[in-house]
């Protein structure tokens, strides 16, 4: 086999290949089997007819579309790794001659990654977030922990926001019953905002037995984007008692006796908190800044792919229905061109980032261990409520386990960038992000928390 790689675009390429019939003799005896056992012949059992009866009986065509169609992939990925071409998606191949008993050539064209230069990892510098803690944060945390042994008392007063309700409630779109808004006996904490728009101030001064209406933009189901009139009637109103802030209190929730020990242990934890928080942000303007400096060609096909994956994203939480989206985005005060160029501008920024990465990861030559690529599909598996069993299936159903281990791969390589760049913070102090990222002279694979730090910008999801 002969092929060749004619450079069309800093990220396109069309190989040729050329391959001599002597090659094929495998292909074809592979085409012989599968066509006799598909082909009734008067005086031979099924499949052991011999090459020349089926031939005679069928025709030469059928076997050469046999052979070229199992033939062509095989070559292809044959000379791609002949050529070390860094292939993107799927290749448009054309059979450019086939001669009987001769060769067969065919053409292939395909996106490749494009060559990127990176500037040297130390000319980076970042600012980022003083690591301020104060007291009233502290108490924050203390009465979120107090809330969860808190008790909830009826009350004979008006709704107040902080209160627990429990509701019943009703919608109607132009006099027409929305009936998966219907509900009944739901419990609700006013002023979380986790219900739909517009009710938290509805019930804010409501008594139990009452009903008030007012209208929200519904924003999935049927009626996704059409402004609806909801009925909600307080049946019952309830507020928490927190138990003191005491040394009983600490003992109760948590392993230490006194209450100072729990504040001191609730600072550290904030203070972690705090210090992760300086990683993200560190990492994020480092990845902008690279966005900024790296020159990038897109590979228009991988663009598509994108856009085309983010608009199907988009359209099916109503129901595929573009109308829908578009009344949405009306209520938004979003043309559907604007929402568009949106789309393609977040599918441009996505596709850099990746190719980015990619080509840090290799000059890094940036390894991704079992440990990791484990911890990377219990970390999905907890976001999306599934087991991590059940998401390797659900990865590997919809080919995403070899996008999982690129996102590992990228965010490791994205790290290697971070521990070498200057990052100070507001004050102009040094700050050490070792513990998240590990230290310089570490090779990456060595930094067990990479993986949960640095997230990549596009991250798969297990199929539906």
């Amino acid at each position: 086999m002969k092929s060749t790689v004619e450079q069309l675009s800093p990220t396109r390429v069309r190989i040729n290949v050329e391959v001599p019939f002597d090659e094929l003799k495998p292909n074809f005896d592979r085409a012989y089997r599968k066509l006799a056992g598909q082909v009734r012949i008067p005086g031979f059992r099924p499949g052991k007819a011999p090459a020349r009866v089926i031939e005679s009986r069928i025709g030469r065509a059928p076997i050469l579309d046999e052979v070229v169609n199992e033939a062509i992939p095989a070559k292809y990925m044959e000379a791609v790794t002949a050529g070390e071409v860094k292939t993107l998606g799927q290749p448009d191949i054309e059979v450019t001659k086939l001669e009987d008993g001769d060769h067969l050539a065919f053409t292939a064209e395909v996106d490749v990654r494009p060559d990127i230069t990176i500037p040297a990892y130390g000319d980076f510098s970042v600012t980022v977030d003083d690591l301020d803690l104060a007291d009233t944060e502290v108490d924050e945390q203390l009465d979120e922990l107090r809330a969860r042994f808190g008790t909830l008392t009826g009350v004979e007063r008006p709704v107040e926001s902080g209160d627990f309700v429990s509701i019943d409630l009703s919608a109607t779109v132009d006099g027409q019953d929305v009936e998966e808004a219907k509900t009944s006996g739901l419990s609700y904490e006013v002023g979380s905002g986790e219900l739909i728009e517009g009710i938290d101030e509805a019930l804010v001064g409501t008594p139990a037995g009452e009903t008030k209406t007012f209208t929200t933009t519904l924003v999935a189901g049927e009626f996704a984007g059409k402004e609806a009139e909801v009925a909600v009637t307080v049946q019952s109103v309830k507020t928490r008692e927190l138990p003191e802030a005491d040394d009983d209190f600490a003992q109760l929730a948590s392993e230490f006796d006194t209450i100072e020990e729990l504040r001191a242990d609730l600072r550290e934890r904030l203070s972690r908190v705090k210090k992760m928080q300086q990683g993200v942000q560190a990492r994020d303007k480092i990845l902008e800044a690279l966005l900024e400096t790296v020159e990038v060609p897109i590979p228009e096909k991988v663009l598509e792919s994108e856009i085309e994956s983010r608009q199907h994203d988009a359209v099916h939480s109503f129901d595929h229905d573009q109308d829908k989206l578009n009344e949405f985005l009306a209520t938004q005060d979003q043309t559907r061109e604007q929402f568009d160029t949106e789309v393609r501008e977040e599918a441009e920024k996505s596709v850099r980032t990746q190719l980015i990465l990619d080509a840090l990861a290799e000059a890094e030559q940036v390894q991704v261990n079992d440990q990791e690529l484990t911890e990377r599909i219990v970390y999905q598996a907890q976001r999306f409520g599934v087991s991590p069993d059940e998401y390797v299936q659900r990865a590997q159903q919809s080919g995403q386990l070899g996008a999982i281990f690129a996102d590992v791969r990228r965010g490791k390589a994205l790290a290697a960038v971070v521990r070498q760049a200057t990052v100070t913070d507001e004050s102009g102090e040094t700050v050490d992000l070792s513990e998240l990222f590990g230290p310089v002279e570490a090779a990456p694979a060595e930094s067990a928390e990479t993986p949960a730090v640095v997230e990549a910008e596009v991250e798969p999801e297990p199929a539906k």
